[in-house]
């Protein structure tokens, strides 16, 4: 077997980058992002954890910004070829998005919102179509935290899948008794129903949207 190996310094699981093909990867010294910040709240010490990236076809690796203490990334994601990279900066209390440059080498401040406007890093993700900071908590609420700002219930069964443009589109499952699953289109940032699909909603590779019945 022929293989290229690539020195990670102990990452090992990889994830592909929806929008060019690249490949990311952490290590969860501290778990999640959530896990975290729940240690950090009981006043125990976190590790910072890293963000590494893999090029394809070269498989090369990157790692643009490094975190300093008491700094954790989460899932980083690609709008329009560039990638930005989530962090939270707890002892700062703020959110950091950062925009990586063209050679991979480091990465530019690109938004900061202060850590107090979300209950807490539950399910605090990047979107694209456009880039935009949301979060789905558990206790059944949706909030838009950034570029504009949206808090809406959810069905305790529903789950954020993507934004695109002034849409925003969650799949919903249900047993009744037969699984089966809906495609919601919500409203951006308000979150009011636009329309019900039955089937899942896919991307392809290239874009495409498919409604799979």
């Amino acid at each position: 077997m022929e293989y290229k190996r690539i020195n990670t310094g102990g990452i090992s699981f990889f994830q592909q980058l929806e929008g060019n093909g690249w490949y990311w990867g952490s290590d969860y010294t501290g778990g999640d992002l959530y896990e975290a910040e729940e240690l950090f709240r009981e006043k125990h010490r976190i590790n910072k954890n890293r963000l590494v990236f893999i090029s394809y076809p070269e498989g090369r690796l990157y790692e643009p910004v490094k975190a300093r203490e008491g700094q954790y990334f989460g899932r980083p994601a690609v709008w329009r070829g560039e990638i930005y990279c989530l962090l939270v900066d707890f002892p700062a209390e703020n959110i950091i998005i950062l925009k990586c440059d063209d050679k991979m080498t480091s990465a530019l401040e690109y938004a900061k919102i202060p850590l107090n406007e979300v209950k807490d890093c539950y399910n605090l993700m990047l979107a694209v179509q456009p880039l935009t900071l949301v979060r789905q908590g558990h206790e059944g609420r949706f909030q838009v935290i950034w570029p504009d700002k949206g808090d809406f219930e959810i069905g305790a069964s529903e789950s954020f899948d993507s934004r695109l443009g002034d849409e925003l589109i969650f799949s919903k499952w249900f047993e009744d008794p037969d699984y089966r699953e809906e495609t919601v289109l919500r409203s951006y940032p308000r979150g009011e129903i636009l329309e019900t699909l039955r089937g899942t909603l896919l991307t392809a590779p290239d874009g495409q949207r498919w409604l799979a019945e």
